[in-house]
């Protein structure tokens, strides 16, 4: 006989032997053992439906949430995107005037560096 074979045959009557003897000291009657068996295992169904039914509404939950925060995050890239526009826009014009100051001022200082040389 194959490896295979005797793991699965020696799975098997192990099982079976498990089960005999698990039916034959338990203190409950076989009837009794079958209805909490029975019990058990429509538990066991309602709480796998009820599992499957919570993960479909987080999966519709974190579908929905994505798509409102692709929407959100879009909305706050296109006003970041506008609010640098509008502050160049509103630097730009000034920018000019404060390199004319810029000049006005590094012109000041090469006379008065040209007075003070010429006056030594």
């Amino acid at each position: 006989m194959s490896k295979g074979k005797s793991i699965v045959l020696g799975f098997l009557v192990g099982a079976s032997v498990t089960a005999g003897v698990t039916l034959l000291s338990t203190p409950e009657s076989g009837r009794q053992l079958r209805n909490r068996v029975k019990d058990q295992s429509m538990e066991l169904g309602n709480l796998l439906y009820s599992l499957k039914e919570d993960s479909i509404k987080l999966k519709n939950q974190l579908l929905r949430t994505s798509k409102e925060g692709a929407v959100l995050v879009r909305e706050l890239t296109e006003e970041m995107r506008k609010s640098v526009e509008d502050w160049r826009d509103t630097v730009e014009p000034h920018q000019e005037n404060i390199h004319q100051s810029l000049e006005q001022i590094e012109s000041s200082i090469k006379e008065l560096e040209s007075k003070l040389n010429s006056s030594n």
